[in-house]
């Protein structure tokens, strides 16, 4: 079974008619993006969008052969043109399912927005899922949808990576299925940056116009199993990591900091954090990280192994020179090398966070100094052991490894 993907933008387009955002003014080329539409096998249309045609004849197809056009937006939307000799589109009920005679079978999948999404298995046996924008399968917590492995799953990754998760957490996308990122908006920069976040979700973008083949397991992208995203102050390192994890299930948020009774402004800070994270997300309060690095179990975000350095250094006592010079810096020290040794052997996916702070004021305190350094040590040694090394600076990630 071949898909051509005859759009892969939002149903606005990209860039943008008369928007003026620096998005937008850079998506020229392969970059620029119809609205998505689907031509499958050049028997089965998902989603009629203008110009459909003429982006048939681009990427050397036409519609003449199409026995079917199915419409997944939750609306009919503005009014288009039907090509010559190409059927008037229409929707199958959720849950019902069509048979073409090119031997495709079509089946309805519920969303949890309005909306249709297209569960389409090919004469040969190909599964392909097709999601419109904004909307994510219902129905898979309750086991209402059987979960289906799919070879190939057309998302809208930037706009709801919970519907991915969703999909993993169920079986129903695997570490072989092709996810292919649809409906992109100006949300994101194109080119490396669209690039680099789809890949931390395991996905992938294409050009308007290419063909792909389904169940081909080849371009998949292989998901860092270790990340360490450093950053500044409000940087934007925390939500860089959290968003590498945000289309997987049953993540694991290991807060280091505590809960720090009393003190108001750190728990609005925690709540802050707590909001934003998906609500299938489980949190855990330690600084005892290397149980959880040495165990099997679901994807571990650490946030962050600075408060994890100022409790193991309050620990040794290293705030005190006598206790320091005295057994406090060795003891410091194998701490990290344990925690490093720990990450080198995890088979979990793991995403750290710390602060960068060796390139502002020195500090005033030895102290301070003293932290700062160590720091310095501390997240050396963990970049050492991971695939892949951000630096987050104005809410720009710069990928210093991978």
């Amino acid at each position: 079974m071949e898909v051509t993907l005859l759009g892969t933008g939002a149903p606005a387009g990209l860039p943008r008619p008369d928007c003026p955002c620096a998005v937008c003014a850079t998506s020229l080329g392969e970059d620029a993006r119809a609205a998505t539409a689907l031509l499958v096998d050049q028997a089965l249309l998902l989603d009629l969008t203008p110009g459909a045609a003429f982006a048939a004849a681009r990427s050397g197809h036409s519609l003449g052969g199409v026995r079917q056009v199915l419409l997944s937006h939750p609306h009919d939307g503005p009014p288009v043109e039907v090509p010559a000799g190409v059927p008037q589109p229409g929707r199958v009920p959720d849950g019902r399912e069509l048979a073409l005679l090119t031997g495709h079978r079509v089946r309805a999948v519920a969303m949890d927005a309005p909306g249709t999404g297209y569960a389409v298995t090919g004469p040969e046996g190909q599964r392909l899922l097709y999601l419109p924008p904004g909307g994510a399968p219902a129905g898979l917590e309750d086991g209402t949808e059987p979960a289906e492995r799919y070879d190939m799953v057309l998302v809208d990754v930037v706009g709801r990576p919970d519907a991915l998760a969703k999909l993993r957490s169920v079986g129903a996308v695997g570490p072989t299925t092709d996810v292919i990122a649809v409906h992109l908006d100006h949300d994101v920069p194109p080119g490396a940056e669209l690039r680099r976040r789809l890949a931390a979700a395991g996905a992938r973008a294409v050009p308007d116009g290419s063909t792909l083949a389904v169940g081909v397991y080849e371009d998949v992208p292989d998901v860092p199993r270790r990340t360490l995203v450093l950053g500044g102050a409000r940087s934007g390192k925390s939500v860089e990591a959290e968003r590498r994890l945000e289309s997987f299930p049953d993540v694991l948020y290991v807060a280091t900091g505590g809960s720090r009774g009393g003190d108001t402004e750190w728990a609005a800070r925690v709540a802050v954090h707590r909001e934003r994270r998906p609500g299938s997300w489980r949190t855990a309060e330690t600084c005892d990280l290397v149980p959880l690095l040495t165990t099997d179990g679901p994807p571990l975000l650490v946030d962050c192994l600075s408060l994890w350095l100022t409790d193991a250094m309050d620990s040794v006592g290293a705030w005190d020179d006598a206790v320091w010079a005295d057994g406090g810096e060795r003891a410091l020290r194998s701490r990290v090398v344990e925690l490093a040794t720990a990450l080198r052997a995890a088979r979990r996916t793991v995403v750290l966070v710390s602060n960068e702070v060796g390139s502002g004021i020195v500090p005033a305190t030895a102290s301070g100094r003293r932290y700062r350094d160590e720091l310095g040590r501390l997240n050396a040694a963990i970049a050492g052991e991971c695939e892949e090394v951000v630096l987050v600076v104005a809410g720009q990630a710069v990928v210093l490894r991978g």
